[in-house]
Formats: C-alpha cells, sequence, structure tokens
C-alpha cells in the first residue's frame, strides 16, 4: 500500500515513479541539459541564471535593508553608519544564501534558498539600544547574535527532528499562513509613500502596482521560455519606467554613494556579551529556527523534493552560522526569506545554482554602496504589485498540500481554522500583543512561529500524534 504523502525522512527510498510537484506536474524539465538530474540541481544558461538572480534579489531588497533603517533610526545613526548597516546586511545575506543554495559539508539545504535579516529580532534589539543607550548598544547586540548563533548552530541536529511532526495537515496551514502573513507586507509596500498612508494607499501608488501586476501576471501567462522565468523582473523593469516621469523613482542616493565600500570587521566595536541580551536573542533564535523550519518543508513540497531530516538541519545549520558570523562584517541574525518561495512557485525555476547567483549579486551589492543604490531606487509601490501574486502563490501552494490533508477527516478542519485565524492576528491587528510582557511578544509577534507551533500541538491532541508518512518505498 502507498504511504500517505508526507514529508521524506532521512535514509527512506524513494518511489521509482517520476516525482511530481504540488500541484502534479513532472519535476523533470522538458529539454533541460540534467540528464535526469533533479531540476534543483540543474544549471541553466548564463543568461537566464543571471536575470534570475535578479529577480530574487529584487523580491527580497526592502525586506533586507528594512531591518538595518529600523535599527539605524533606533540608534541615532547618521546616514553614512546607517547605509553601511544595510551594505553589511547586504553582504551577510549573500554570504548565507551561497551557504543555503551551494552547501559545505552539513551546511546547507541545497534548495533554492534565500537568507537574508529576520524581522523577528527587531523588537529585541530596538529594546537593547533603548537600554544602553543609543549606538553603544549596536555592539551588545552583535555579541548576543554571536552567541545565539552558535548555539542554534549546536542544537539543530535535533532541532531538526520536529519534521516529524508536520504531516500534510500541518505542513498545509503553515505554508498558507506563510502566504497570508506576506500580503499585509506587500499592501504596506503599495501604501508607503503616499500623502496620507493612514488613510490608505494613494490611487497613483495603486495604479502603479497595479500596472506592475499586470505585466507580471500577463508575461507569465503568455509569455513562453526565457520571457516567462524573467516575467517579475521585466514587471519590476517596467513599473520603475513608468514611475520616472511620476516622479515616483528616486535615484538621488546614486550621487552620494561610493562605488567600493568594503565593511569593516567590528565597526561600531568589539562584541559585548550582556546576560540579558543572550537570553533575548536566543529566544529569537528559536523563533527564527521554527520559521525557518517551516519555510524550508514548504519550499520542499514545491520544489518536488520533500524536506528530510537531514536538510531541514543543514538548511538550519546555515541559517544559524550565517548568523553567528554576520556581527563580524556589522550584520544581523539571518532566517529564510518566505518571499522567494513565492517566487520560485510562480517562474517553475527551481535550479539552487540561480540563488546561488542571486547570493553573489547580494556579495556584490554589499561591496558597492552605488550597485546597491541603484536597486533601492525601484519604488515600493512596484515591489508591492510583484508581491501580491509572488506571496499569494505560496498560499496557494499550502492549498494544494491541504487538499491531500482530507479535511473531511477527524478534527483536520479545525486544525487549519484554529492555526490561520490565531497565526493572522499579529498581521490583521498589529500591536494586537502589545500590552504582553517583551519576552511573550518576541514570540507572539510572529505569527508563522506561533500558528507552526500550535498546528503541530492541536494535530497531537486531536489526531493522537498522527505524524508525517515516510516516502513509498
Amino acid at each position: 500500500m502507498a504511504a500517505e504523502p508526507g514529508i521524506r525522512r532521512a535514509g527512506s527510498t524513494r518511489s521509482a515513479e517520476p516525482e511530481t510537484d504540488p500541484a502534479g506536474e513532472p519535476t523533470a524539465e522538458p529539454g533541460g541539459t540534467g540528464r535526469g538530474r533533479h531540476p534543483v540541481d540543474e544549471t541553466l544558461p548564463p543568461l537566464k541564471m543571471v536575470t534570475s538572480g535578479l529577480q530574487h534579489v529584487a523580491a527580497m531588497y526592502a525586506g533586507v535593508v528594512a531591518v538595518p533603517l529600523v535599527i539605524g533610526a533606533a540608534a541615532g545613526l547618521d546616514t553614512a553608519d546607517t547605509t553601511l548597516l544595510m551594505a553589511a546586511s547586504l553582504f551577510t545575506a549573500g554570504i548565507a544564501t551561497l551557504l543555503q543554495t551551494i552547501g559545505v559539508w552539513k551546511i546547507g539545504a541545497r534548495l533554492p534558498f534565500v537568507n537574508g535579516v529576520s524581522f523577528a529580532g527587531v523588537a529585541a534589539m530596538t529594546a537593547i539600544i533603548a537600554a544602553e543607550g543609543g549606538a553603544s548598544g549596536l555592539p551588545v547586540i552583535f555579541g548576543a547574535v554571536i552567541v545565539a548563533g552558535l548555539l542554534g548552530f549546536l542544537i539543530s541536529p535535533w532541532f531538526c527532528k520536529l519534521v516529524r511532526f508536520f504531516p500534510p495537515v500541518v505542513t498545509g496551514s503553515v505554508i498558507t499562513l506563510i502566504g497570508l502573513s506576506l500580503l499585509p507586507v506587500a499592501l504596506g509596500w503599495i501604501t508607503a509613500g503616499s500623502a496620507d498612508a493612514a488613510d490608505g494607499a494613494s490611487m497613483r501608488n495603486v495604479g502603479l502596482a497595479a500596472l506592475t501586476l499586470a505585466v507580471t501576471v500577463l508575461l507569465n501567462r503568455f509569455g513562453r521560455g526565457f520571457l516567462k522565468s524573467v516575467s517579475i523582473l521585466l514587471g519590476l523593469v517596467v513599473g520603475t519606467l513608468v514611475a520616472i516621469p511620476l516622479g515616483m523613482a528616486d535615484f538621488g542616493g546614486l550621487r552620494e554613494a561610493d562605488l567600493i565600500g568594503f565593511p569593516t570587521p567590528f565597526h561600531f566595536g568589539a562584541p559585548q556579551f550582556s546576560v540579558a541580551a543572550i537570553v533575548s536573542m536566543c529566544i529569537v533564535m528559536l523563533v527564527i529556527m521554527t520559521e525557518s523550519t517551516a519555510d524550508i518543508i514548504a519550499l520542499g513540497r514545491i520544489v518536488g523534493r520533500p524536506a528530510d531530516e537531514r536538510t531541514i538541519a543543514a538548511g538550519l545549520r546555515a541559517d544559524t552560522l550565517g548568523s553567528a558570523v554576520a556581527p563580524v562584517f556589522n550584520g544581523f541574525a539571518a532566517s529564510a526569506f518566505a518571499q522567494n518561495i513565492g517566487l520560485v512557485a510562480m517562474t517553475k525555476v527551481r535550479s539552487r545554482y540561480v540563488v546561488a547567483v542571486a547570493g553573489g549579486i547580494m556579495v556584490l551589492l554589499g561591496l558597492s554602496p552605488v550597485a546597491a543604490a541603484l536597486i533601492s531606487a525601484v519604488p515600493l509601490p512596484v515591489l508591492g504589485g510583484v508581491g501580491v501574486v509572488l506571496f499569494s502563490t505560496i498560499a496557494v501552494s499550502g492549498v494544494q498540500t491541504l487538499v491531500q490533508a482530507d479535511l473531511g477527516k477527524g478534527a483536520n478542519s479545525l486544525i487549519v481554522a484554529v492555526t490561520l485565524g490565531v497565526g493572522l492576528a499579529p498581521e490583521m491587528a498589529h500591536g494586537f500583543y502589545g500590552q504582553f510582557p517583551d519576552g511573550l511578544t518576541i514570540i507572539l509577534d510572529s505569527g508563522i512561529s506561533t500558528g507552526c507551533v500550535l498546528a503541530v500541538a492541536l494535530n497531537l491532541l486531536f489526531n493522537r500524534g498522527e505524524r508525517a508518512a515516510p516516502a513509498a518505498e
């Protein structure tokens, strides 16, 4: 009897039948150059590798630079030091992405995975800055991130065993939650820059986002070959070109940016180790590892290579090692970027080497502030237009997984409903947990982590611990 579709465990054998993606399509690409090699491990023509890699950079750029902007403002840094934090975040995100995609030893999931600065630590880091008094809090943050990253690296082999508690009802709920949780981010990008953002997005912002979305969707639907695979990048280019005569694209940063600038190690001083800060960042690291576990499972299903315990452990090692190294170059804790999972799902470009190229581009952007300034000129409403379809695609992948879960069975539909309801609370009502202690807020404000833990707990309670089935022999 064939086993129920689920997460493959380490050591299980593969079915002799061709693998399919969540949509039921074969993973082998017609005319591919891999001669039976899985699409994840294929290399593409150089032009397609570069353009597809640029798409990934464009999709995650705003998320990477947002955290250093917030931390820089909280620490009272000037423009030069804030720019240095942004470049450092790009540089370290590129290194972590290369670790994830190419892999070294048992480090790296070897999936098309983009790593970037995690939002999970913003609340904890701003609290540390407030306690230490401005920029003097940065060395304390860096010391805490180094310790938390090393701790996460050490516990990865045990943390990855959580995968056995992710049957389709849990996996589908979490993947759907990831997509729905990211939608407010895209809508916030569309609203950004409006004269009165509190009253909603301006018609001009919505029009620009809608044009970008339309170009992206039409190219993806009716384009063929190369045009289809770079539909996101072309949508961003068209949207930006239209924004220029409207005065919505700001290229002023190009005049002030240096051509080359290597992130100076420990620019803000040697790391300091505060027990309270370390405990706080260790909690954040557990949250990051939970989110990354869910993201690795989601991406594995989308690319047709379900993640086993070894894959998750290797992915978590890359996350945590990248986090431990980042503070040396003035960077912050790294985690998987869910928006790029949507890009993989939409374009069907599953090669990890494409994302490795994206990692290389991020390293170069971190070493060239002028190049980073050029990418940052893409207006946020343009990013929001492509974000709507990217993040919705993740949610659709989750629904496809839920189809396998038989929602009419037992309490499965109830598990999905409660997971989505509770997990979306921080996104639907900002400040929902504002009256809670800071330690709890760090965890609860990450709706993905909260929903993930809740889905696992409810499955254990209602389905008597139903676990992910191994792959069919």
